[in-house]
């Protein structure tokens, strides 16, 4: 038995945890907010009760469909995206950790809005233990990553738009900047884990999301100095 009391979370002692994991249990939409306020705070902070909760989580969203299942899952992702190299979490919590997995992997392959897809995926690469790209997905999302140029040190905004994809020296949306047209991968050229994303998108129809994991793993060039980049790269440098 987890003596909770033992544990910590954003407030402090963890004894109140099962208190709130039983709030959210009965109603896990409107309660999600409460367990993130106490377990994963800003979706990037995460405490000993937070790893200690994956058990439950993973059994309640075993028992869930659809959009419950889908917050428990990000629930459970949040917190785990928090773990880092050396952290023992992967070993301590194995089995949850597979169920949830097991989980998100089904989620995918339901129909989802983009939005959504893109969070699961990060979820999914959370459960493996990918560091970073568990986290720097959501920009295809919003449409944007800032960066810098690897060469002059300027600020860089990518843009990822249905309509165009560049890079631009400044934020596009308050003045006029100048800006350089993003080179997308061909998919075929792909490896590795750019490769098994874009794959898996398309074979879940998500083609919007094929298309922006095309020209976050493509390249660009500074506006400014002319210099070339991996966009992937720099949006992991920053």
């Amino acid at each position: 038995m987890t003596d909770w009391s033992m544990l910590a979370d954003a407030c402090g002692s963890a004894g109140h945890v099962p208190a709130v994991l039983d709030r959210f249990e009965a109603d896990v939409c409107g309660r999600w907010s409460e367990l993130m306020d106490h377990l994963c705070p800003q979706l990037d902070t995460a405490f000993s009760a937070s790893f200690a909760a994956l058990p439950r989580l993973a059994a309640l969203a075993s028992g869930r469909r659809g959009e419950e299942r889908r917050y428990v899952v990000q629930a459970a992702g949040a917190i785990v995206a928090c773990a880092v190299s050396g952290d023992d979490v992967f070993e301590v919590f194995t089995a949850p950790i597979a169920v949830l997995h097991r989980l998100v992997d089904e989620l995918l392959r339901e129909k989802q809005s983009a939005d959504s897809y893109v969070e699961l995926v990060q979820c999914l690469l959370a459960f493996e233990g990918v560091e970073r790209w568990d986290r720097c997905l959501e920009g295809l999302n919003a449409g944007e990553y800032e960066v810098d140029c690897p060469h002059c040190g300027v600020d860089l905004f990518i843009v990822l738009r249905d309509d165009a994809c560049f890079a631009a020296s400044g934020d596009c949306a308050l003045r006029e900047v100048a800006t350089t047209p993003l080179r997308p991968s061909v998919p075929g050229e792909l490896a590795g884990l750019a490769e098994r994303l874009y794959v898996r998108a398309v074979r879940d129809g998500q083609h919007r999301v094929a298309r922006g994991l095309t020209y976050l793993f493509g390249e660009g060039d500074c506006p400014d100095c002319g210099t070339g980049f991996s966009v992937a790269d720099r949006v992991v440098a920053r």
